[in-house]
C-alpha cells in the first residue's frame, strides 16, 4: 500500500511540475510576443536633400512620443519633432542663413513637428499619413516606411515653397527629399 501511495504522489508531483513548466513557457511566449509587437523610437537620424541645389544636410534634436504596434499598425501613432537650431548643411554661412527669418525663422518657429493621422501596412512596409508643421504652416504628408531588424527607414518628399521657404522662385525647384532612420526599442 505504501508503494502505491508513493507512486501516486510522484505521478501527481510530476504532473504538477509539467503543468507549471508548460504554463511558464506559454506565459513567456505571450509576454515576448507582445513586447515584439510594441515599439518606441529610441533614436533618430533625419537627413535631407534640397534637390535643385544638390545640398544635403541633417537635422537633430529629435523628440518623440510615438508608439508603434506592428501587429495592429492602425493602433500606432507617430508623433515627434526636431530642433531647427540643429539644421546642418556642412556650411556654416548657409546654415546661419537658412535659420534666419527669411527661411526657417528659428526664433519664431524653433521646432518642426509631425503627428500621424493614419498608419497602415502594405506589401513593402508601412504607410504613415499625418501632418507636418514647418514654420507655423501645417500640411498633410505621407511617409513610406520599411522595417529591417530594429530599425525603420522612412522616405518622403515636400516642397519647401509650400511652407513659406522659397529658396528658388518656382515651387517645383524647391523639392526636398527626406530620409528618417528610427532605432526601435
Amino acid at each position: 500500500m505504501k508503494l502505491e501511495t508513493d507512486l501516486s504522489y510522484m505521478i501527481i508531483q510530476n504532473t504538477m511540475k509539467y503543468r507549471i513548466t508548460l504554463l511558464s513557457f506559454l506565459l513567456f511566449l505571450v509576454v515576448n510576443t507582445n513586447l515584439n509587437a510594441q515599439a518606441n523610437i529610441s533614436n533618430a537620424e533625419v537627413s535631407f536633400e534640397f534637390v535643385s541645389k544638390e545640398v544635403k544636410g541633417s537635422i537633430a534634436g529629435f523628440t518623440s512620443s510615438s508608439s508603434i504596434n506592428f501587429d495592429t499598425p492602425e493602433n500606432s501613432s507617430f508623433t515627434g519633432s526636431v530642433a531647427v537650431e540643429t539644421l546642418d548643411t556642412n556650411n556654416g554661412l548657409r546654415n546661419w542663413s537658412l535659420k534666419s527669418r527669411k527661411y526657417f525663422d528659428e526664433d519664431a518657429f524653433p521646432r518642426i513637428s509631425f503627428e500621424s493621422t493614419v498608419v497602415t501596412q502594405n506589401e513593402t512596409g508601412y504607410i504613415v499619413k499625418g501632418n507636418l508643421t514647418l514654420k507655423g504652416i501645417t500640411k498633410p504628408i505621407t511617409i513610406s516606411f520599411t522595417k529591417k531588424g530594429n530599425q525603420l527607414k522612412g522616405l518622403f518628399e515636400i516642397y519647401s515653397y509650400d511652407y513659406g521657404i522659397k529658396i528658388k522662385k518656382k515651387r517645383e525647384d524647391n523639392l526636398v527629399k527626406v530620409v528618417l532612420l528610427f532605432d526601435l526599442k
